[in-house]
């Protein structure tokens, strides 16, 4: 398997490393990306055939059988885009587009495309989530009815801190970092957002120094994070979900938690029972409500995100090798986006915002 790579920074590194966990014949045969030390970071055994280019069609030259593109986050769509008629498989890391421009110019590119697109979305592999989906959509569970997610995030920092603190490359943690959730609840519940309200906070923790306590006043104060009139990332936001089968659910992010305050999970409630699940204590409770008993799991995987890496590379290589249907397609990186733009729109204007559905033909 000859893969190139649009982007080699320390994720999509990581994830060539599961892939050749997988595949031990897997060869890097071309790596676009503007450091010239790019090729350093990839695993010692695939350096030697790994090309360093400077353009997309050299890259292309090299013959790949797939492309992995994990560049900053508002390059993912324009190449994805320029990659559309080639029909090789990709895997394209999240969010796939951080403007409504970049999303539905996206969807029409690929449109009919015979491209494969694997969305990295490893949180919907992990055999915690799954487990918990394989309840959820039990005849036994039924319907969901409600929904309560959090994400408290012990490592907020890095968004304020590195060159995720960029607006312009984000354009704010809805769609960087709740693309993810929406993504898992919209596939646990089997439909999707069509309509969100939100609001988010800004500069209240990560600039204003009269609210922080304990340390230096320049504590969380970072040059170059922008600012709440001019935008920069939130430090905390919420949004209020309806789906489209009616299920109603809430949704809250939190960047300024840490050590053991990190949660990642949700509760859904039906009729018959309540099921929770949290990635980080690893763990499943259904509390049945007609029935006089409990239900636990506890999930041993420790592994990066819970597992999900791993399933998500082996996946990737069923694709390419033996031409599977993605379980991450495209059109739910777009469903994701459009519910993330909705969610920033309505935060922004304090009003409940429509969500644009994916109508294109998506492979």
């Amino acid at each position: 398997m000859k893969l190139a790579l649009i982007g080699c920074g320390g994720r999509l590194s990581g994830l060539v490393g599961g892939l050749l966990a997988h595949q031990p014949g897997l060869r890097i045969c071309g790596v676009l990306d503007p450091d010239p030390q790019a090729i350093a970071r990839l695993p010692e055994s695939l350096r030697a055939d790994a090309r360093l280019v400077g353009t997309l069609p050299e890259l292309l030259a090299t013959a790949p059988d797939a492309v992995a593109i994990g560049t900053r986050c508002n390059l993912h769509a324009p190449y994805a885009i320029a990659l559309a008629a080639t029909g090789l498989p990709i895997l394209l890391e999240k969010p796939v587009a951080t403007s409504l421009a970049q999303a539905t110019e996206l969807e029409r590119a690929f449109d009919r495309s015979r491209s494969r697109v694997v969305v990295s979305f490893p949180l919907r592999y992990t055999p915690l989530y799954l487990r918990a989906k394989d309840i959820l959509r039990s005849p036994a569970f039924g319907r969901s009815e409600h929904i309560l997610a959090v994400n408290y995030v012990s490592y907020g920092e890095v968004y304020f801190a590195s060159w995720y603190k960029d607006h312009a490359i984000t354009q704010g943690l809805f769609l960087q970092k709740a693309t993810h959730d929406l993504d898992y609840l919209m596939d646990a519940v089997g439909a999707p957002i069509v309509r969100v309200a939100a609001m988010a906070s800004h500069g209240r923790v990560y600039r204003d120094a009269a609210t922080r306590a304990g340390g230096p006043a320049e504590a969380h104060y970072h040059p170059g994070i922008g600012s709440p009139e001019g935008g920069m990332n939130e430090d905390s936001s919420s949004a209020l979900l309806e789906f489209a089968d009616g299920t109603r659910g809430v949704y809250t992010q939190v960047f300024f938690s840490r050590r053991r305050a990190e949660r990642r999970g949700a509760t859904f409630s039906s009729y018959a029972g309540t099921l929770s699940f949290d990635w980080y204590q690893r763990r499943i409770d259904t509390h049945w409500h007609q029935q006089p008993f409990s239900d636990s799991a506890v999930i041993d995987e420790t592994v990066a995100h819970w597992g999900g890496d791993h399933a998500l590379t082996r996946h990737f290589i069923d694709v390419v090798e033996h031409g599977a249907a993605s379980r991450s397609p495209l059109s739910a990186g777009l469903a994701s986006v459009y519910a993330c733009l909705a969610a920033k729109q309505s935060s922004e204007t304090g009003t409940f915002a429509e969500v644009r559905g994916v109508t294109a033909d998506l492979a």
